[in-house]
């Protein structure tokens, strides 16, 4: 990761693939720990006797967490850089970690989420930052590779859970801990390259922000609509990854360990349409892929809820596929309309994706237990056609 020998301007020009790898592998990492959480439901339901309303206000205790200061957290970095902050964050989602570990009661696993949201609302903000950073321009391609770690994490939970938390118990969480402990070796030479090139880019000329000439009205149209479709993106996949092992176990009767790898199958192939998005919005635009992304995951879940298990592992990996590659997307379009504000606009869409997933669980499991799991995956199915939205959206990369 070093930079030595290399001048300001050739610098500028590259895409440091190194650093994006890294802040990649510890965005997976975290993630990890985080979709364990969701993984482990069906376990902690039965252990500690709970509802399917208890089980989504554990969702909204770590989202609601893991989004509120992420913002703020932006917002100051954007100001102060803090290039080892990611290490501050890694060491909250170890606590988490330790104390879900030994939790012993339904508040105590609350208190161990709201410690690994902390800790992901420390970590996002400054890591889309640094991902920025080292973009080299293609900044699409940047966010794509840095939240394909985080979606690769959060398809290995399950996997993870099946292999190790199903056969040998909460306790087995334990093992766990290594996962951050490997994360903070990670970090810590990211944050060394980031304080590197904060001192390469104060010794070069300031750059003049380059207007996109979009009237400010309708940059906060926009602002909103993207939020909007977020919103119908988080709902829709808060449902899955916190109920579609229910569903897959009370409809198909499959046991834990084989609706975790249904749900790893639908998470990895949302891994790699969070690959795809961002190079496809920086070639071809991001509106289109925005619109394609949200809409066009549409008529696969419509489909969803009538299929049958071999149709609905297909349609269920589709559907993530095409429904996850809109972030990156959605994120770096953000970033266009508020030029200079890259920490805080990826604090305020992170931040937004993690409390809608957590107001989405806590909502979607009072539904289930007031009606069934698969009536809320009929209501969900509707929630793509919000992506009709995006056709209101101006072109912003081809104004800049």
């Amino acid at each position: 990761m070093s930079t030595a020998g290399t001048s300001p301007s050739a610098y500028a020009r590259r895409t440091v693939l190194p650093v994006l790898i890294a802040i990649s592998a510890s965005h997976m990492l975290n993630d990890i720990v985080q979709s364990l959480i969701p993984a482990i439901y069906p376990i902690v339901k039965d252990k500690f006797a709970l509802n399917f309303t208890q089980v989504g206000l554990i969702t909204l205790c770590f989202q609601m967490t893991a989004s509120i200061l992420q913002p703020f957290v932006g917002r100051y970095t954007d100001k102060n850089p803090k290039p080892y902050s990611l290490m501050v964050g890694m060491c909250f989602t170890l606590a988490g970690v330790l104390a879900l570990w030994g939790a012993g009661s339904f508040i105590a696993l609350l208190f161990s989420v709201m410690l690994v949201g902390i800790g992901s609302s420390i970590f996002h903000p400054e890591s889309s930052r640094i991902a920025n950073a080292a973009s080299g321009g293609k900044r699409g391609l940047a966010q794509s590779v840095f939240q394909l770690g985080g979606t690769f994490g959060s398809s290995l939970g399950p996997l993870l859970a099946a292999l190790i938390v199903v056969p040998y118990g909460l306790h087995s969480l334990g093992w766990f801990a290594t996962i951050p402990l490997i994360g903070l070796l990670v970090v810590q030479r990211v944050g060394a390259w980031y304080k590197r090139t904060m001192a390469i880019r104060a010794r070069r000329p300031a750059k003049p922000s380059v207007p996109h000439g979009i009237p400010r009205a309708t940059v906060q149209r926009s602002i909103v609509i993207l939020l909007v479709l977020v919103f119908s993106k988080q709902f829709y996949l808060a449902g899955m990854s916190s109920y579609y092992t229910f569903y897959l176990i009370g409809k198909f009767g499959l046991s834990v360990q084989d609706a975790q790898i249904h749900l790893f199958i639908f998470l990895f192939a949302a891994a790699i349409g969070t690959l795809i998005g961002g190079p496809i919005g920086d070639r071809y635009g991001r509106k289109y892929v925005i619109w394609f992304s949200i809409l066009g995951s549409a008529p696969f879940t419509l489909l969803l809820p009538h299929a049958d298990l071999l149709w609905t592992g297909i349609l269920s990996a589709v559907i993530g596929l095409v429904l996850s590659s809109a972030f990156s997307a959605i994120l770096v379009y953000a970033q266009e309309l508020l030029p200079g504000k890259v920490g805080m606009v990826s604090g305020m869409f992170f931040g937004f994706a993690f409390g809608m997933a957590g107001i989405g669980s806590a909502l979607l499991g009072a539904l289930a237990d007031h009606t069934s799991i698969e009536f809320i995956f009929q209501v969900c199915a509707f929630l793509p056609l919000i992506g009709l939205l995006a056709t209101f959206l101006p072109r912003v990369h081809e104004q800049v």
